[in-house]
């Protein structure tokens, strides 16, 4: 009796599955782990670095050549940069989390909801309207309509207030296109045509069939606009009194009037640097979980 065996290619591509055995797991070669390791520091470098430096006196910062270990000076510094009184850096850390948890939510939310009307709900001129959105991605609004956008705040007397900072950036174009298109690859119209079969109303729909398939989305969404708010500039520097400043501001009012005091900027960037840490920690999981069921489905 003639024996089938499987093929040559077959065979190789199971002896280099993991030991674990599971499928579409394969073995990293000594030239990958390499890569990824040189990648790791390299990217871990400036977040150790900053640690460094906010650890040391100024004049130890400055030594030639710089110092590679932490130092013992981290609390003496963070005190430094909570009391400076040009900086307001405690009510500023409390604007910009106030700022970026708002526009995140806002951001999120409106964009899961427009993001299945897209995908998965047929009216008149939606095709329009999604659009519309596109073109608002391809034009600078923040640089082309700063002053207009500045006279509007100035008309209704929220200069000075956050309320000027969260106003503008509760909808987002990118985030209404990102949703759209995950909508349309992770809710198959097969599901939504067989709930509405059942009796679900839209609201519900979304509730409980549209929201636990698109959440890795709305995780990514998530960490993208609180970075981008958390670490936005220019308009709260516009809009924001000095003693009323997000982090961002604060941390550029930490320069001295006659010279630069590195160790207190760099102490003042490392503290701020914190909640995206904590954002990154809570959202992580749910990132990899979406790439790894793209993956699966691919």
């Amino acid at each position: 009796m003639t024996t089938l065996s499987a093929p040559a290619g077959t065979r190789r591509r199971r002896r280099a599955t993991a030991p674990g055995g599971a499928a579409g797991i394969w073995t990293a070669t000594p030239f990958t782990k390499i890569v990824l390791a040189v990648t790791i520091v390299i990217s871990a470098f400036p977040l150790y670095w900053m640690i460094v430096i906010a650890s040391r006196s100024n004049r130890e910062a400055t030594d030639v050549p710089p110092p590679f270990l932490p130092g013992g000076n981290l609390g003496e510094n963070i005190q430094r940069v909570l009391s400076n009184p040009d900086a307001h850096y405690v009510t500023g850390l409390t604007n910009s989390l106030i700022i970026a948890v708002a526009v995140t939510a806002s951001v999120v939310l409106i964009s899961t909801f427009a993001g299945f009307a897209f995908a998965r709900l047929r009216f008149k001129g939606g095709r329009i309207l999604l659009l519309l959105v596109l073109v608002t991605m391809m034009v600078p609004l923040q640089q082309m309509g700063i002053v207009p956008l500045y006279r509007v705040m100035v008309s209704l007397g929220w200069v000075g207030s956050i309320k000027a900072v969260i106003m503008p950036y509760l909808l987002n174009g990118f985030g209404v296109f990102l949703m759209t298109q995950y909508t349309d690859q992770a809710v198959p119209n097969e599901l939504v045509e067989a709930a509405r079969v059942d009796g679900a109303s839209t609201l519900r729909i979304w509730f409980n069939v549209v929201l636990p398939a698109v959440r890795p989305g709305m995780a990514v969404l998530g960490i993208n606009t609180f970075m981008l708010t958390w670490n936005d500039f220019m308009w709260p520097l516009l809009v924001l009194t000095p003693d009323n400043p997000t982090v961002q501001v604060a941390i550029n009012s930490l320069n001295a009037k006659y010279g630069t005091d590195y160790v207190l900027i760099f102490s003042g960037t490392l503290m701020s640097i914190l909640p995206l840490i904590v954002v990154f920690i809570a959202f992580g999981r749910q990132i990899i979980g979406g790439l790894m069921e793209g993956a699966v489905k691919a």
